[in-house]
């Protein structure tokens, strides 16, 4: 059975206005290809890395004006919709970079706050602390949609395949990434490390991604991606500008590439290791 799914590559703006404005036409494109469930990146609905520019315009998630924005246009189009990640404020006050899955009918059915922050001194003086602005989450989510069951990550997520393999072991067929890599991060790690997440789990994994140059002055990297239970690229952005990428998913491929490769059966418990004087 193959499954349609879109994947938007966004530039996202430093106002939820301007983000909905920008984010909207490209669902609308995505859902006109035929796509049954359509992906955004990271921050789709706000990108501003000022924390004291930020911070006051996060609101919970079921206020939030692109959220409430893409739920309508979900139950419009009548397609799944994951918002890859909303930067919102939590009913505690602290703030969460949180994904939202939206059914056909414009119900949010599933969230996941961000588990890994972005804490990094980068060798390009590049520095990263996510951990100072978002309460980091405390569990794993997979959704069953009915033709594919997901597992839901957020970008640095990426770089820890224990996530990935819980994921995989609770039934997940497709794991989505979405992100707003940095640029040099991205031109040296992104796809490698989506491509194994692949191939370690047997799973498609699909990573809609934000691109370029933002007002708020960060770069990021594009390359919107999706990958095959078996590695392969089955389609790529191959920039960073603003665009829609559409792939069928031959559910199927997920039980053929886990049976030629039964890594998840295979898998044993073990002690810690110790070290030999």
């Amino acid at each position: 059975m193959t499954y349609r799914v879109a994947l938007i590559q966004t530039r996202t703006p430093a106002s939820h206005a301007a983000a909905l404005d920008h984010i909207a036409p490209l669902v609308r494109e995505a859902a006109a290809q035929g796509a049954q469930l359509i992906a955004t990146p990271e921050g789709s609905n706000i990108l501003q890395k000022d924390k004291a520019k930020l911070l006051p315009q996060l609101v919970l998630l079921a206020d939030d004006p692109v959220v409430r924005g893409l739920q309508a246009l979900a139950e419009e189009l009548g397609v799944w919709l994951l918002v890859g990640s909303a930067l919102v404020k939590r009913e505690d006050g602290k703030a969460a970079n949180r994904c939202a899955l939206i059914s056909p009918a414009g119900e949010i059915v599933a969230t996941y706050d961000k588990l890994h922050m972005f804490d990094v001194d980068l060798p390009t003086g590049e520095t990263a602390r996510e951990s100072e602005t978002y309460e980091p989450g405390d569990r794993a989510v997979t959704v069953d949609l009915g033709e594919a069951k997901l597992g839901l990550t957020i970008c640095y997520d990426v770089r820890f395949p224990a996530l990935h393999r819980a994921l995989a072991l609770a039934g997940a067929q497709v794991i989505t990434v979405p992100a707003a890599f940095t640029r040099p991060t991205g031109a040296a790690h992104w796809e490698i490390l989506l491509r194994a997440r692949a191939i370690e789990t047997g799973s498609f994994v699909l990573a809609p991604a934000q691109g370029g140059f933002h007002e708020d002055g960060r770069g990021t990297y594009g390359h919107t991606i999706a990958i095959a239970p078996w590695g392969e690229v089955l389609g790529e952005l191959a920039h960073d500008e603003p665009g829609v990428l559409v792939v069928d998913l031959d559910l199927a491929a997920v039980a053929k590439a886990r049976a030629a490769i039964p890594a998840l059966a295979n898998t044993r418990a073990f002690a810690a290791p110790e070290t030999v004087a």
